[in-house]
């Protein structure tokens, strides 16, 4: 661990005691309020070069520069920082000419990616109030209250109140090295508790994503929703159905492959809104009874793969997810006499299309996806040469994980899979056994026979066969 952060870490919530002085209620007066860098844990050391960077030139070429949100908010629980974010009042064309290693991105909320290698620096302008007159910088807002564009400037105290959660609205500069919070950030810190800055309401009406934002960040931080914040989220569950479904995947990503996705799911689905995203998932959870049990198998392993830093993709999670609506489409076109393969194929493509109207799966998704499913039909198939075809297909290891969550669940018996584990594990004599036993050719050998050379007949003196 960092010199100096070894203690915190052993108690942050004692830590967080002493800054707060002594008031005992978490999310009292609002205001800003300086803590020197003498009075907390969060230090240059636990920063990227990339944030340095911007920061300092940021600072240097006489702009404010301040980084804020999630990585002031873990670094005060005691976690080490991931993600990156930076505040500032230069606009994003001047942040432009400040890095040629950068670009602007968005519409909706016009920011500024600043790329040093793999890493990405997000650098955002102070925002302002909607309402206010600052010429072009506008905000438009639907006849439901969606901020549809929100790039109106302002300074950094009017950015902390339009940012989401208290706990986000933490800055660190780079000036001075204090924290500048805003909203009584650090009291909700130390109670562990998620609180809507304003009208909770309202700010769900603005941006419905913040709902998926205030489950993710209880799954992954472990905190409870203050009850304020929590009390319009099923009333406005509906709103999601507004957000475009590309915006969608992204917090599905988040949501799901951020190693906290079983809890997250759990969450989603308490709170009504996981059918406003998986609605044909959320109806065949209704009627299988081992549907909820596979989807949550699936997380389980994603979040000790991640855990473990194995690789993971979304391919085999949405496989999972998809998987009993596919199964209940796939039933009644064999009832209609449709054969097996077509019937897996329409299934497959019935259940994507609708899915695309709420979440946008990239193909380079979708695809692996649908190859995890086309498998599950060709598992069973143990006769022959098919064998080693199957397991030689480049989503066979995806397929065969699936087919023991299937089993593990409840859809199936567990025998298939013990079968396919064993002729992974087996030497080249054991896999013809192994073959042999589900009736494999005469020889007892599954593996591709060579081709035998035909032997041409004698030709005669006139050269006639």
């Amino acid at each position: 661990m960092f010199k100096g952060f070894t203690r915190f870490l052993q108690s942050p919530g004692e830590h967080l005691k002493a800054l707060l002085g002594p008031q005992d209620a978490p999310g009292g007066s609002t205001g800003l309020r300086i803590i020197p860098r003498q009075e907390h844990p969060v230090s240059r050391q636990h920063f990227s070069d990339g944030a340095l960077k911007v920061l300092y030139r940021l600072h240097n070429a006489g702009f404010e520069a301040y980084l804020v949100g999630g990585c002031i908010r873990d670094s005060l629980l005691g976690r080490m920082p991931k993600d990156f974010d930076v505040a500032t009042d230069a606009t994003p064309e001047q942040v432009k000419e400040l890095f040629r290693n950068s670009r602007i991105i968005g519409r909706r909320f016009r920011i500024v990616h600043v790329r040093f290698g793999r890493e990405v620096i997000e650098v955002t302008t102070f925002r302002g109030k909607p309402g206010d007159d600052h010429g072009d910088h506008i905000a438009q807002q639907s006849d439901d209250g969606l901020l549809l564009r929100d790039n109106v400037w302002g300074n950094i105290q009017e950015d902390a109140l339009r940012r989401d959660f208290t706990v986000n609205a933490l800055y660190y500069s780079i000036a001075d090295f204090s924290i500048h919070d805003f909203a009584d950030g650090v009291r909700d810190i130390e109670a562990r508790t998620l609180r809507l800055i304003g009208d909770p309401a309202t700010r769900y009406r603005e941006d419905p994503v913040r709902m998926l934002r205030a489950v993710r960040f209880a799954g992954k931080l472990e905190f409870r929703l203050d009850p304020a914040t929590e009390a319009p989220i099923r009333e406005h569950a509906s709103l999601l159905l507004q957000i475009p479904p590309a915006r969608l995947f992204d917090e599905i990503l988040k949501l799901f492959m951020g190693g906290h996705g079983l809890d997250t799911f759990h969450l989603l689905r308490h709170y009504d809104l996981f059918a406003m995203l998986f609605p044909e998932a959320d109806e065949a959870m209704a009627e299988l009874p081992w549907a909820e049990r596979l989807v949550e198998l699936a997380l389980e392993s994603t979040d000790r793969r991640i855990a473990e830093e194995r690789p993971v993709t979304p391919a085999f999670l949405f496989a999972a997810l998809l998987w009993g609506p596919v199964q209940l489409r796939l039933a009644a076109l064999e009832a209609d006499d449709m054969p097996p393969i077509p019937a897996l194929q329409a299934a497959a493509q019935q259940v994507v299309s609708r899915q695309l109207q709420h979440i946008s799966i990239p193909k380079r998704f979708s695809l692996p996806m649908r190859d995890i499913w086309d498998l599950q039909q060709r598992l069973p198939l143990r006769r022959g040469r098919r064998v080693y075809q199957t397991r030689e297909h480049p989503r066979f290891r995806a397929a065969y994980d699936l087919l023991l969550l299937r089993e593990a669940a409840g859809e199936l018996e567990p025998d298939l899979g013990d079968w396919w584990t064993a002729f992974q594990e087996a030497d080249e004599h054991e896999q013809r056994r192994l073959l042999g036993k589900v009736g494999a050719d005469p020889a007892g050998s599954g593996a591709p026979r060579k081709r035998r050379r035909r032997r041409r007949k004698p030709r005669g003196p006139s050269g006639d066969a």
